[in-house]
């Protein structure tokens, strides 16, 4: 059995699902590079018969990132999988990942489809797949909570139909370790052609042990592909994070002998990167990613460390990337330094005229803060001011006053669309007051369901603020995110941020995985 394990991303797939954590096709494209230079082997890189947009990034992800495998998940119907097709057309290599559910409840409930018709349309889909890719990836959605003698004959009929990956997924975060990794174990050997695919898994975190799951998959399962997210990133719970994959296998080789493609020195970059992209912040106690994931508060663990590394680290901070974030631009530095560290960051931006935009701004923020680290040059080249697309709502200025007694007062001028709005408000604090004082003109009517403040860099005062505003209005939620050295201007970019992504109208088709 090879012992080479698959990394399968599917931040910009299932990640996405996440509420709040839609990405443009521009914020999609520079998360697939900093993925290849992770040295993912597939990136899952959409769904792309779900909308206009999506089938864009797909394109665009397919056209740019030639060293991992480009994917699509596609229903398992002849449009879903010819959208797909044509979306990877420029891929240097592609995937078509199909799926449809096989468990009782699901294929009675959603599907309202008997046995046998799914199991001839799943045999269809992965014919008609074949067809336009050698590298078709099938899904029985649900797989888990199946009858293992109807699965078994699902996945035979599809190795044989031309499946050269078959997926099992733990959908609904149900599954115990052991008792997952011999499911897997199980349903290999009652398949006969399953030595013809490789196997992986897919697990979802509500009961927090899809990293434990998908391990079990692969130790005593037999899989050897691992689908996974940056920062566990997912809809409830999340998904499995690759981060804790990936660190596990590396550092307990002794116990998996698996090799890795990973470069893992990227990993930190990639967290970060996904982080400020979608507004999730990463718990600061979340493992190898998290801020306090190398960090020794406890007298006698310093003084271990101090003395050997290993008395209780089992990994070195630099190993995943946490030496990457060094001082690299100053006020100094001039157009070409900056032009050349947005290329080292994976970062494209379609013209000389982005290119002079976000300089303009990267020496404005240079004049008021002395170190300018890498996360700040993804949070400013992410503002809305350097993105190609015209947004809806502008931050124009703002200005606010807050003292000690008197009630916090701030005056707004915002453009949307063609008009421009001034207006002012009171608050119980001056971040509140500037919000009340766009929402007053704006009309939006959303309930806000979260506000959150992090420090890009951490270290100093001199850190720009990065706030999450996620909104809902009508059911749709969105989040949006801004930043700048003063959190107060940071709060107004976030909020019209997320009024940005309420007025696009991009509708997308759910995928469960």
């Amino acid at each position: 059995m090879s012992q080479q394990l698959i990394i399968f991303d599917t931040t910009l797939r299932d990640g996405e699902q996440s509420p709040g954590a839609s990405m443009t096709k521009d914020e999609k494209l520079r998360i697939a590079r900093q993925l290849e230079r992770l040295r993912v082997d597939v990136i899952e890189a959409g769904f792309a018969a779900s909308s206009n947009g999506d089938f864009e990034a797909v394109k665009a992800i397919a056209d740019a990132v030639r060293e991992s495998t480009i994917c699509s998940l596609a229903r398992a119907n002849d449009r879903d999988i010819s959208r797909a097709a044509e979306a990877l057309k420029g891929a240097a290599r592609s995937r078509i990942h199909t799926f449809i559910a096989t468990s009782e409840l699901h294929m009675e409930k959603k599907l309202r489809m008997t046995r046998e018709q799914v199991l001839e349309q799943a045999i269809q889909a992965v014919r008609f797949a074949r067809n336009l890719t050698d590298d078709v990836e099938f899904s029985p959605e649900d797989g888990y909570r199946s009858d293992p003698e109807f699965l078994a004959q699902v996945v035979e009929a599809v190795i044989k139909a031309g499946a050269r990956t078959i997926n099992i997924p733990d959908t609904v975060g149900y599954a115990i370790p052991e008792l997952y990794g011999n499911f897997i174990k199980t349903l290999r050997e009652r398949v006969p052609n399953s030595d013809q695919a490789i196997w992986s898994v897919h697990c979802h975190n509500d009961l927090g042990m899809a990293v434990a799951n998908s391990l079990a998959g692969v130790q005593i399962g037999g899989a050897r592909q691992i689908e996974c997210t940056i920062n566990g990133l997912g809809e409830r719970a999340g998904n499995c994070s690759l981060e804790e994959v990936v660190m596990a296998v590396k550092t307990r080789r002794d116990y998996f002998g698996l090799d890795l493609n990973i470069d893992a020195t990227q990993i930190v970059p990639a967290s970060r990167m996904v982080s400020q992209t979608t507004g999730f912040v990463v718990q600061p106690n979340k493992a190898v990613v998290g801020a306090n994931a190398f960090a020794h508060a406890s007298g006698i663990h310093q003084d271990g460390v101090l003395k050997a590394r290993d008395t209780y680290e089992i990994m070195r901070a630099e190993d995943v990337g946490w030496a990457a974030n060094k001082i690299v631009l100053g006020k100094l530095s001039g157009r070409n330094a900056f032009k050349q560290r947005l290329q080292e960051l994976g970062i494209s931006l379609e013209s000389e005229a982005e290119v002079n935009a976000a300089f303009v701004r990267f020496k404005d923020l240079a004049d008021r803060k002395n170190e300018i680290f890498d996360e700040d040059i993804l949070a400013l080249v992410m503002d809305e001011s350097v993105t190609t697309e015209h947004e809806h709502y502008r931050l124009v200025a703002l200005s606010q006053r807050s003292e000690t007694g008197e009630r916090p007062h701030a005056q707004v001028v915002f453009a949307a669309g063609d008009v421009e709005h001034r207006t002012e408000s009171e608050g119980n604090g001056p971040v509140d007051a500037v919000l009340k004082a766009i929402e007053s003109a704006a009309q939006s009517g959303v309930e806000m369901l979260l506000y959150s403040v992090n420090a890009i860099t951490s270290g100093s005062t001199e850190s720009q603020g990065e706030v999450t505003v996620r909104l809902q209005l009508a059911g749709r939620v969105v989040n949006g995110v801004g930043a700048d050295p003063d959190i107060v201007v940071a709060s107004a970019k976030a909020y019209l941020s997320a009024l940005n992504k309420l007025h696009s109208k991009i509708e997308r088709v759910a995928a469960q995985g």
